[in-house]
C-alpha cells in the first residue's frame, strides 16, 4: 500500500486506518504500508544506476500495489508522481489498484491520470477502483466509517488485484527459471 498524500493535515490517515482494518480480514494478504510522508526522495536529479532509494527493496518485494491517492486540483499529488518516477524496475510486471478520495468525484480524475503512467513502467492497472466521495463526512469516533458500497468495492478490487498478483508472479517466476 502506497499512501500518496504528504500534507500535514491530510485525510489519508483516516482512510489508511479504515483500509488496514478491512484488509486485515483477507486471508493470506500481507500489507506493507509505505507512507510517502515518511520517505525522503529528492525532487530533482537522476537516480544513479544501482542506487537504492529508501523504499526500493519494499517495492521490489511486493507482488502488487494498492495506491491510496487524494484528488488535489483534479489530479494526484506531486509526491506520488515523484515516487513513481524514482522507481522503474520495481513496478514491472506487477498489478496496481487504486483507492481514491476527494470531493465530488471520489478521486477518479487522479486515478485516471495514474492509469496513463503505469503501463509505461510495464505495470498493469486493474479496472476496478475504490472511490471515496467526500469521505470526511463519514468520520466517526473510531475514524473513517466506510459505507457498505465502499466495502464491496474494496472487496471486488482486492479480489481482482489478487488474481493479477498471482498470475503475474507466476509469469515472473517462469521468466526467472528460464533465464537461469
Amino acid at each position: 500500500m502506497i499512501i500518496g498524500s504528504v500534507r500535514h493535515e491530510r485525510f489519508a490517515d483516516a482512510i489508511t486506518g479504515w483500509l488496514l482494518t478491512e484488509l486485515a480480514a483477507i486471508e493470506g494478504l500481507e500489507v506493507d504500508p509505505i507512507d510517502l510522508a515518511d520517505v525522503d526522495l529528492p525532487l530533482q536529479g537522476t537516480r544513479p544506476g544501482g542506487t537504492e532509494t529508501p523504499i526500493s527493496a519494499r517495492l521490489h518485494a511486493a507482488d502488487a500495489y494498492l495506491i491510496v491517492t487524494p484528488e488535489y486540483n483534479h489530479s494526484f499529488p506531486a509526491a506520488l508522481k515523484n515516487a513513481i518516477d524514482w522507481h522503474f524496475g520495481e513496478w514491472a510486471y506487477k498489478p496496481v489498484a487504486f483507492v481514491g478520495y476527494g470531493a465530488g468525484s471520489g478521486g477518479i480524475r487522479a486515478i485516471e491520470q495514474l492509469r496513463l503512467i503505469f503501463p509505461e513502467l510495464r505495470a498493469t492497472t486493474i479496472r476496478d477502483a475504490v472511490l471515496l466521495n467526500a469521505p470526511w463526512t463519514r468520520l466517526g469516533p473510531n475514524g473513517y466509517e466506510g459505507t457498505e458500497g465502499e466495502r464491496a468495492a474494496l472487496a471486488g478490487t482486492m479480489t481482482e488485484l489478487g488474481w493479477w498478483a498471482r498470475t503475474l508472479r507466476a509469469g515472473r517466476v517462469a521468466d526467472q527459471a528460464s533465464a537461469a
